[in-house]
């Protein structure tokens, strides 16, 4: 089975690429010169030099595959048109790439975020039937990316995914906090819920919907089924470090304040205006259920084991 995956260099994509090689897909990754291939080494994977923003370059890429992965995306950015020249028209280019130069594909399975489909007012965990209302531009973006490709589901063979959030070995966005935590101090902003997924978990999960008949033309969640409080969150952590680290109290209303502040100071780091927009709402929380009745899905990593694991690949790693 022959597998393209974009988004192959990063955080998931990676890992991504690395179970499809176990698994004996022959793997093309579509890869932007400017990409670290430090992952790759040692695989044997093939690597299609290209770039979703740029449609004459996904013509050959998308030839002659079984299953196309989409998981390029911006997840940081400072303007809208950032963020929407590669969540929304590279991903209109890439499905309309493969409309046209490879309708009988097996698989086109999208990566998508719960930030699409937005927060829980109230707590209670979205499902995949709840109306879409993001609150960042990150979001909103995510979410004309996953209707680019919906509007071909009688065309192809499509199946979206909304992880929340996701955590585990090379991700550097988590790695903020467990600095924070070895630092001896973390914000706290108050009784918040959270929906996360191991990485190792997404990827099983990803390569379900990919072989399953009955994912074909439906939008996934995919969790590890448990919600977790801010404490669940800093205690984890913090276990995981052997530390004990000062919760400062943060009112909500300083937050857009650091957020606009740290754009300023950085650029599109992991603390920004957007990521702040998303961090004002409390709860953040998914239902996994029709993935788990629907296709079998069985996250096997908690919160508590996965910060584990993830503070260890960091010591190895010298990142801590």
């Amino acid at each position: 089975m022959r597998a393209l995956v974009t988004g192959a260099t990063g955080f998931i994509g990676s890992h991504l690429v690395e179970s499809l090689v176990r698994e004996a897909f022959d793997v093309s990754c579509l890869v932007r010169n400017s990409s670290s291939k430090r992952y790759f080494e040692g695989l044997n994977i093939r690597t299609v030099p290209g770039d979703c923003r740029d449609r004459s370059s996904l013509v050959e890429a998308v030839k002659d595959v079984d299953y196309v992965f989409h998981l390029a995306g911006l997840t940081k950015a400072c303007t809208e048109e950032e963020f929407s020249g590669v969540n929304v028209s590279g991903t209109r280019n890439i499905i309309q790439a493969v409309a046209e130069n490879n309708p009988g594909i097996k698989r086109f399975v999208h990566i998508s975020s719960l930030a699409a489909a937005g927060p829980s007012p109230q707590g209670i965990p979205l499902n995949e039937e709840c109306q879409p209302k993001p609150v960042s531009l990150y979001g909103r973006t995510k979410l004309a990316g996953e209707l680019a490709v919906y509007r071909y589901r009688d065309r192809l063979p499509v199946t979206i995914i909304r992880p929340p959030a996701v955590y585990g070995p090379r991700d550097r966005d988590f790695l903020v906090f467990y600095k924070m935590v070895r630092a001896g101090i973390v914000p706290y902003w108050g009784k918040c819920s959270y929906s996360f997924i191991f990485v190792d978990d997404l990827v099983d999960g990803i390569m379900l919907c990919a072989r399953s008949e009955r994912a074909i033309g439906e939008i996934f969640n995919l969790s590890d089924g448990s919600v977790y409080t801010t404490d669940d969150i800093i205690d984890a952590v913090a276990g995981a470090m052997q530390k004990n680290p000062l919760r400062l109290a943060l009112p909500r209303f300083i937050m857009p304040v650091i957020g606009f502040l740290a754009e300023r100071i950085k650029g599109a780091s992991i603390i920004n205006s957007d990521k702040i927009r998303e961090m004002q709402h409390p709860h953040w929380v998914c239902d996994m259920n029709k993935a788990a009745i629907r296709l079998g899905f069985e996250p096997k990593v908690k919160m508590k084991e996965g910060a584990r694991w993830t503070a260890d690949w960091y010591r190895i790693h010298q990142w801590l």
